[in-house]
């Protein structure tokens, strides 16, 4: 019996991208999935592609950003199925632009999103895996959790707050029989690029992406590799890897990566973002 097996996994954002990925790959491997997203169509769509390859998926509508919606869901999967095994914490979303050009709604919109939704699924799963002395809930964040992403402030914030909770209630459940991860991925081929919204800044430059990227499905396996082996801190591809060591290493050296870029962006903010 594989590891996943006949596992009870919710995913949040399981809807599309890493999300939807780790949902389909659950379910090839066994798990019994609950496919959570805000939009319950395509919840329902990827639930179905899962029962027609022969895989067990409900699909249920959450709004991460709502403490109440996210507790009752997890409770209730709980009470159904006698049993949480996973808790994939993955919905988020990006508000980009220099920082000065960005509303405290928008900033708010984001934590809402990707911190605190992050933080009501931890606080709803805890207690229940705790009871159960057994459990493991999976923060995915970002590469940005690990390094920083100047014009993405907001979802920088929020991913290394993730990070850092992670970490903090990793060595909380660890005599509790609870374990926590976190995934910090970076370059992974999804849609956040053409969905982040943009202020003061053309796409066509702002979102140019990386010339090699990886598949959400890849991710999706990098990520269960990961959690099989209770790893802390789940980092891929293997540029970040690298990136992430040598600013650990060397700081200083992401200043002069990254400062060109800033300045460079920087050139295309519209008039309405310029000064007065």
């Amino acid at each position: 019996m594989g590891l996943f097996e006949e596992k009870v996994a919710i995913v949040t954002g399981g809807g599309a991208g890493i999300g939807e990925a780790l949902c389909k790959e659950l379910g090839r491997q066994g798990a019994r999935v609950i496919v959570a997203d805000i939009n319950e169509d395509e919840a329902g769509r990827v639930a179905s592609a899962i029962a027609e390859h022969g895989g067990r998926a409900q699909a249920q509508r959450v709004d991460v950003s709502d403490e109440r919606d996210v507790g009752c869901a997890v409770e209730e999967v709980a009470a159904r199925c006698g049993r949480l095994d996973y808790l994939f914490n993955n919905a988020g979303i990006a508000i980009g632009g220099d920082a000065r050009d960005l509303t405290l709604d928008q900033w708010k919109h984001v934590l809402d999103v990707d911190l605190n939704g992050v933080l009501y699924g931890t606080l709803a799963a805890y207690p229940i895996m705790v009871r159960q002395r057994f459990g493991h809930i999976v923060n995915i964040s970002s590469a940005t959790g690990l390094l920083p992403q100047p014009l993405n402030a907001p979802y920088a914030t929020a991913k290394h707050a993730v990070v850092g909770l992670s970490l903090s209630m990793r060595l909380e459940g660890a005599d509790l029989g609870v374990k926590v991860s976190v995934v910090c991925p970076g370059y992974v081929r999804t849609a956040i690029y053409q969905h982040t919204v943009l202020v003061n800044m053309p796409r066509e430059q702002a979102a140019r992406k990386p010339i090699k990227m990886i598949g959400a499905p890849q991710a999706a396996q990098s990520i269960l590799k990961g959690v099989a082996r209770n790893q802390a801190v789940v980092v891929f591809p293997a540029v970040i890897r690298w990136g992430w060591r040598l600013y650990r290493l060397v700081p200083s050296a992401a200043d002069r990566i990254m400062l060109p870029r800033v300045r460079e962006l920087r050139g295309y903010r519209t008039e309405t973002g310029a000064d007065e």
